[in-house]
């Protein structure tokens, strides 16, 4: 391993070096002395306190906005998902003028301005500015906060983008092979799932299963394609969860972009009746503990779900489903 000290600090490797470290891409916005809506891209957000909840973050004491930030009674720190690459860039450019043009927004606390579709957001008073180096250091004290589970947040590392989801997203889009990769892998990873929440699920996790599977269905009849997808992304995420493995979960919620990706490409497709069964088979077998009949039912779910859907009416559907289940 390389070691470089004081007073021959090389900056180029230094910042190289600082660059292994992985973290999240947050915008941070707040509203300038005149009411104008100010935010930037920012990689440097850190939790401090739990008690009181104290944040922090580092501004280059040159940056434009340095001065509205230290004017500024507080602060929103918006954590990007990954879907929101776009939103680092638009925000880190300093070719754009109204950064917030075509940004969906809302005033929070104070009109502070907190995006939209966010992984989480933190709404925050200034508690405190010191000076740092070439940096100002903001602390801020959490007023309020949001976050959404099913988000995968964007991460940064070795000057770019990495994220875990988007990398198999793309896999899985490259060809029809990759496409059946993804099937198996679906089958193999979900399977292991299954197995440990069989193992570790406590009632609290399978009465989840149960209303979500109650809300995928009135979703469904309600006429609400792109809520009963999300539905039924998080009810495979939730099986992750009764696993009580944080990293297995994790590999779940990577799985789970996958699948959100590929069920909100096909959103207009009705839904597929004939999978209503299985999706209550397969918690059927998770609550009675039956790890063998929970993987069995899961594998007849997967092979319906790569069928293509077919224009055919309710009862033909249900009529090979039970064909299919009796062999």
């Amino acid at each position: 391993m390389e070691t470089t000290v004081e007073p021959n600090l090389d900056v180029k490797e230094y910042r190289r070096a600082l660059s292994l470290f992985p973290t999240g891409v947050a915008i941070l916005t707040t509203v300038s002395e005149e009411g104008v809506p100010i935010g930037l891209t920012c990689n440097s957000f850190s939790s401090v306190s739990l008690d009181p909840p104290l944040v922090s973050w580092g501004l280059r004491k040159v940056s434009r906005a340095a001065t509205a930030f230290r004017n500024a009674k507080g602060f929103a720190i918006n954590i990007l998902a990954g879907a929101q690459q776009g939103l680092s860039g638009r925000f880190a450019s300093s070719a754009i003028t109204d950064k917030f043009e075509g940004v969906a927004w809302d005033a929070g606390v104070n009109g502070l301005p907190v995006l939209r579709d966010c992984a989480a957001t933190f709404e925050c008073s200034t508690f405190a500015v010191h000076d740092a180096g070439d940096h100002w250091l903001f602390l801020g004290q959490v007023q309020r906060f949001e976050h959404e589970i099913s988000h995968h947040p964007l991460v940064f590392c070795k000057g770019a983008y990495m994220l875990l989801s988007k990398a198999l997203i793309e896999s899985s889009q490259q060809s029809a092979t990759r496409t059946a990769e993804v099937v198996e892998a679906r089958r193999l990873i979900h399977g292991a799932l299954l197995e440990l929440a069989c193992r570790n699920a406590v009632a609290e996790d399978i009465n989840a299963l149960e209303a979500k599977l109650v809300e995928m269905e009135k979703f469904a009849e309600a006429g609400l394609p792109q809520a009963r997808v999300e539905a039924g992304v998080e009810f495979f995420r939730l099986i992750g969860a009764a696993t009580h493995n944080e990293i297995v979960a994790t590999l779940a919620n990577s799985l789970a972009d996958v699948m959100r990706q590929s069920l909100s490409d096909a959103v207009a497709s009705a839904p597929r009746s004939e999978l209503v069964p299985l999706r209550r088979e397969i918690l059927k077998h998770l609550r009675t503990r039956d790890r063998a009949a929970a993987e069995h039912a899961l594998g007849r779910y997967l092979d319906f779900l790569s069928q293509p859907a077919e224009s055919a009416s309710e009862e033909v559907l249900m009529s090979k489903f039970l064909a299919y289940s009796s062999h």
